[in-house]
């Protein structure tokens, strides 16, 4: 795993947090919004609040219901409906007892890799694409106005590209009281790439630029997130810029590291 995160050419502070961590299988990238800085502090509350309750979970002391023996799928799923429980909740009551906060939220989008397997979760217009071979496709779909828009044939996905109205999400993190994530499961392959990013880099550059981008420093993940980065820069850098990158070199199975804590609940 590797990752940047850079404010862009126009912002004069980074409102972006990431988190990755491949013991774990961990990865977290959220966008937060709100004036006076407080985008920063929504976003920082829920890398920090997810990555407490996966710790957790994975010493065995998170209380879970696993309504199915033989998967870690329900396991992963509760782990991270928790982990955006309490991110939402905690941004929530902040923004509601602390005036400069007031109307604070994020955007996320976050994983756990275990047997083989990946599991995501997301909110907004935060991103997670994968590269398998030659084929690169975006396997979260935005809670956004312009998606919303895309999928009732209002407009095409070219036209949305240079629509005012992109930052329009329909769902954030800490905004309300609750917040509906969406879940989803994907088995893992070898020599897969996954790209967790936000919206300053998908919104500056189309999908084949960021592939071919991939592609050719796919051999260097520290040097291929950077590159990431400054191609959004080079296309305008108009907002804070993300891009968390992951790939895959072997199978991993579930009886092997801190996943097989999990394991042992289904026994």
């Amino acid at each position: 795993m590797a990752g940047v995160t850079d404010s862009g050419l126009h912002r004069d502070h980074n409102e972006d947090t990431i988190h990755f961590d491949a013991k774990k299988g961990l990865v977290v990238l959220a966008d937060g919004m709100g004036g006076y800085n407080a985008g920063e502090v929504a976003s920082g509350i829920a890398v920090e609040m997810i990555c407490h309750v996966v710790h957790d979970a994975m010493q065995s002391s998170f209380p879970l219901h696993l309504p199915r023996p033989n998967s870690l799928w329900p396991a992963a799923h509760d782990v991270l409906m928790a982990a955006v429980h309490y991110a939402n909740q905690s941004i929530y009551s902040t923004a509601q007892s602390q005036p400069q906060c007031a109307g604070m939220g994020t955007t996320l989008v976050c994983a756990l890799f275990y047997d083989s397997r990946l599991a995501v979760a997301h909110v907004g217009d935060s991103r997670l694409y994968r590269l398998r071979g030659e084929e690169f496709i975006q396997l979260t779909r935005d809670h956004s106005f312009l998606q919303e828009q895309i999928d009732s044939d209002i407009i095409t996905p070219e036209e949305a590209r240079h629509s005012t109205y992109k930052n329009l999400v329909t769902r954030a993190v800490g905004i309300e009281s609750s917040v509906q994530a969406e879940l989803h499961e994907y088995a893992v392959l070898p020599g897969d790439i996954y790209l967790f990013c936000s919206d300053g880099l998908s919104d500056m550059a189309d999908d084949h630029d960021i592939a071919d981008s991939i592609t050719a420093f796919s051999s260097n993940l520290e040097l291929s997130s950077t590159q990431l980065i400054q191609l959004a820069n080079d296309m305008g850098g108009k907002d804070n810029i993300s891009a968390i990158l992951v790939k895959v070199k072997e199978a991993f199975p579930a009886n092997t590291g801190l996943w097989s804590k999990m394991s042992a609940w289904f026994t």
